[in-house]
């Protein structure tokens, strides 16, 4: 396929995405979630009933604006692949830096303003259900994490440091989503969660290793 014609389809299917998200969350913030359906939803964009399951998994996942990218495997796999030479079990010293480049590349797809935010404030106002369902959609994001980059590193499934990264660099990026938003202090998201990792880095640097655990701490104590 030419590059503009699969620039034209891309574009298209940015258009209908944010169009299903803005049309879903204004319904939601009006009616409820169950006070309109998808075909309802489907008719107002112009599109199909199976065309809307080419891009959301659900209504849910349209209000909250989680399509269904298809780059999305292609993103972690070349997160895997930017890991350098190091022995399986021995962290990567690129791994926390790595693992926010696909945050902030994960983050730009989804192409979230101040506007956005304020249409989805007002879904989850009328739908408080959709924190539920937010909540679970995070849980299950942050476990495929975790074994993505236990598979990266060539740790075991349940190996504690896989989850850490993945919850240090998580926590930082949800802090730094109403920073960007801040009107009095206007910033783009890739800012505001450098500047998070930025503190983060200085502070773990500056302190001095935890003292070992069990009898040998309370030997030392003693």
């Amino acid at each position: 396929m030419p590059e503009s014609a699969l620039s034209t389809r891309d574009r298209r299917r940015d258009e209908t995405t944010k169009t299903l998200i803005s049309l879903a969350r204004r319904a939601t913030a009006a009616d409820g979630l169950n006070g309109f359906t998808i075909d309802e939803l489907c008719e107002r964009a112009g599109i199909s009933r199976r065309t809307f399951f080419n891009y959301f998994a659900s209504k849910e996942d349209a209000v909250l604006g989680i399509p269904l990218h298809a780059d999305s495997d292609e993103a972690d796999e070349f997160f895997v692949a930017m890991r350098p030479r190091t022995p399986a079990g021995e962290l990567s010293p690129t791994l926390l830096s790595d693992l926010a480049a696909l945050t902030e590349r994960r983050w730009a797809a989804l192409e979230f303003d101040r506007s956005s935010a304020e249409e989805l404030m007002a879904a989850a106002d009328r739908e408080p259900r959709l924190v539920s369902h937010m909540l679970d959609r995070h849980r299950r994001d942050e476990a495929k994490d975790i074994l993505l980059v236990a598979r990266r590193e060539g740790l075991d499934d349940d190996d504690p440091r896989a989850a850490a990264a993945v919850h240090i660099v998580g926590h930082l990026a949800r802090v730094a989503v109403p920073a960007s938003l801040d009107p009095d202090n206007p910033r783009t998201f890739s800012d505001a969660f450098r500047g998070q990792l930025a503190t983060a880095q200085e502070l773990f640097a500056s302190q001095h290793p935890l003292p070992p655990r069990g009898p040998a701490a309370r030997t030392t104590a003693a």
